[in-house]
């Protein structure tokens, strides 16, 4: 059985990286500089992040691109996933575009090479809440104060004219999904990443008030955003750009193939629901990397965190110390359709 399976692992792999284009590469792209290191570390949220399809499926295209060695890296749940990187446990980073801007500005060594799709958020609430004014003296679920959820929810309400410190009730949501305390009653509102929304829809329990894949002004700017350490695209810079454009051309199967896209991932154990995966895919927009500017994406987040006293960094200086765009232009050029 684990030989069948194997091998029908290899056959996906094998197929995906031919609808991706890396088997038969044009003479240009066999004549690229040697790999200076075949082996590069990601990281892999346990129990499913849905919307890093781009980078879960792009292992199989940097195996066929050249690299022997791509290891997924199951790092402490219990933390950000900025902190992974910070520490050195992995060479590149899928995240938030406030998060990647927070750790450029707490000096962590990395450079924002993309972004990699925008939508993945809903603002979820009960019936009392119609817009994220109402969210005034409410019961707001966050798994802590100044992470990911908290920082998106504090901008957003910000933006509306809400004080994030004064006019909402922060409920801590520690250990508990926020979907039960949703569910029991416990929270009134809550920022919901895939498949949170999905298993809500799904039952007909509450209601999105904002979806940061249609609403603006989030929708015009990446939600998440890769980057690698500053070290690695230092010294490796040719198996940089691979990487990179593996991520990309995975990132183009999520739009092309999204059937195919949501099975591998089950197949290969980044998530345990087809159903949400597909969904998921054709929910959020992995057609943006060629179309938004990742630089307005930092400027535009960077800006509001720092009016909220968030950085101290202005956008300039992150952009300036936490960015490198050469790779993605190149790519640009080469992967054009």
């Amino acid at each position: 059985m684990q030989i069948m399976q194997t091998r029908r692992r290899f056959l996906a792999g094998a197929a995906m990286a031919s609808a991706a284009g890396i088997v038969g590469l044009p003479k240009s792209l066999h004549a690229e500089p040697a790999l200076e290191t075949t082996t590069v570390r990601l990281p892999h949220w346990v129990g499913g992040s849905y919307c890093w399809a781009g980078a879960y499926i792009a292992g199989e295209l940097m195996r066929a691109d050249g690299f022997t060695d791509v290891r997924y890296v199951r790092g402490d749940k219990s933390v950000d996933q900025s902190e992974w990187i910070a520490r050195g446990e992995t060479d590149f980073s899928v995240n938030f575009s406030p998060k990647q801007i927070a750790s450029i500005d707490a000096g962590v060594p990395i450079k924002v090479l993309t972004g990699l799709h925008s939508g993945c958020l809903e603002l979820i609430a009960n019936e009392s809440i119609r817009s994220v004014t109402d969210l005034r003296g409410k019961r707001v679920g966050v798994d802590g104060l100044n992470n990911s959820r908290h920082v998106w929810l504090s901008l957003m309400s910000a933006y509306v004219g809400l004080d994030p410190v004064k006019d909402i009730q922060w409920v801590l949501t520690k250990d508990v999904k926020p979907t039960e305390l949703f569910m029991q009653g416990k929270i009134d509102a809550f920022l919901g990443t895939p498949p949170q929304p999905q298993e809500l829809r799904t039952k007909k329990i509450g209601h999105t008030i904002l979806n940061n894949t249609v609403d603006r002004p989030w929708s015009q700017y990446f939600c998440c955003m890769i980057s690698a350490t500053t070290d690695y695209v230092t010294r490796y810079p040719v198996a940089t750009k691979r990487v990179l454009r593996s991520i990309l051309k995975a990132a183009d199967l999520c739009v092309s193939a999204p059937e195919m896209a949501a099975q591998q991932m089950v197949d290969r154990d980044f998530v345990p629901s087809y159903d949400y995966a597909l969904q998921t895919l054709q929910e959020i927009r992995y057609d943006r990397w060629r179309e938004f500017d990742p630089e307005d994406s930092l400027r535009f987040y960077a800006l509001r965190m720092q009016e909220l006293g968030m950085i101290k960094s202005s956008p300039q200086k992150v952009i300036a110390d936490g960015t490198d765009w050469r790779f993605l232009e190149e790519l640009k050029r080469e992967l054009k359709t």
